[in-house]
């Protein structure tokens, strides 16, 4: 048998790890997984999911260094607020999330509205989605 790539045995010693059954994983069970793992995350549907229409990437990971829970948050391109980017789970203190900041205007330029559980709401202007990764929401 040939041996893989060293960066999939790398994978596959990683998928083991986090599973925690390092003992009980064989190898090509531990290979067969990391495969189908690397081949998921560069699906050209995985890739579409953060891009816009107009090929934009407005994938942004939201850091909450508040110090309060997040419990909604929404970005306008200048009209209205639009829907919780945060879904239905709030954002914990010192956590963060990746959203998509894409209203479908062609858009780059957003503000943000965090509403936090204790009754608190903070805004912030001109967030740069195409151009920003990380966000760091403070007080």
């Amino acid at each position: 048998m040939r041996r893989p790539p060293r960066k999939l045995r790398w994978t596959a010693f990683a998928l083991a790890l986090v599973v925690g059954a390092m003992p009980l994983v064989r190898a090509e069970t531990a290979l067969a997984a990391a495969t189908a793992l690397q081949q998921a995350f560069r699906s050209p549907a995985r890739a579409a999911a953060s891009r816009s229409a107009d090929h934009q990437n407005r994938a942004v990971r939201i850091h909450n260094q508040t110090g309060w829970t997040m419990a909604h948050l929404y970005a306008s391109g200048g009209g209205d607020w639009g829907g919780n980017l945060l879904g239905s789970r709030p954002l914990a203190p010192g956590n963060s999330i990746v959203v998509t900041v894409d209203d479908g205007s062609g858009a780059c330029l957003y503000s943000l509205r965090a509403e936090f559980q204790n009754g608190q709401s903070l805004e912030r202007e001109g967030l740069n989605a195409c151009e920003v990764a990380d966000y760091y929401y403070t007080r």
